[in-house]
């Protein structure tokens, strides 16, 4: 196991630990911004918006993440639309997760009283002023237990980036492997890294939700 303290080794690991950590924080943004987005749609009183919302989670949730992979980064070319590697896999990613971030956000607003809206509405608060002012602080709460296990799956989903020519930790143990390196021991390091991903973010929702807890 001794291989990975190897300075060309830990350079090569240390590089695509960075690297996949990157592209999880930016995909996770993006998938919180347009998740959010997504979610207004759904709940929206405008049809279009209801039926592009619905279209979105319907399509990005049922269509396998390798095969978006695809699409993205040999279809968007062709169309005139050149990014890096890392953006096609941030696109790609955060697309993914924002239609399972959209439905987490909009089970928390169904948790909402309706009571609260048509308080809001009879101040004369319209449509998006009652979700940002009033639905949402209140439906957030709710949603960060299942949010969190939405983003730590998500560094692990980003190991499918390794395949499109994204330096991250899947990308590593394939040179790992190419050099003859035990696979056991690659592995193992490996899930260590995953696995200190997925503890922070774990915690970083357990703070969250200590933070704004309801006293009882």
């Amino acid at each position: 196991m001794g291989f990975l303290f190897e300075q060309d080794n830990f350079a090569l690991f240390r590089d695509g630990f960075l690297q996949t950590i990157e592209l999880s924080a930016l995909s996770a943004l993006l998938a919180l911004l347009l998740g959010t987005l997504l979610a207004a749609f759904r709940v929206s009183p405008v049809p279009v918006l209801r039926a592009f919302g619905t279209t979105w989670v319907t399509l990005f949730r049922n269509t396998p993440l390798t095969l978006l992979f695809f699409a993205v980064t040999f279809g968007l070319p062709p169309l005139g639309v050149h990014f890096s590697h890392l953006t096609f896999a941030v696109l790609a990613l955060g697309g993914y997760t924002a239609s399972f971030v959209c439905e987490v956000i909009r089970s928390g607003i169904n948790t909402v009283p309706l009571g609260q809206a048509e308080a809001a509405r009879s101040l004369g608060m319209n449509f998006f002023q009652t979700l940002s002012l009033v639905i949402l602080p209140q439906a957030t709460r709710t949603v960060l237990g299942p949010m969190s296990s939405v983003f730590i799956a998500l560094p692990r989903n980003s190991a499918i980036a390794g395949a499109f020519s994204v330096g991250e930790l899947y990308s590593a143990q394939q040179t790992f492997s190419e050099r003859g390196y035990s696979i056991f021991s690659i592995f193992f390091w490996v899930a260590c890294a995953y696995l200190l991903i997925s503890a922070t973010v774990a915690s970083l929702f357990r703070f969250l939700e200590s933070r704004l807890a309801v006293a009882r």
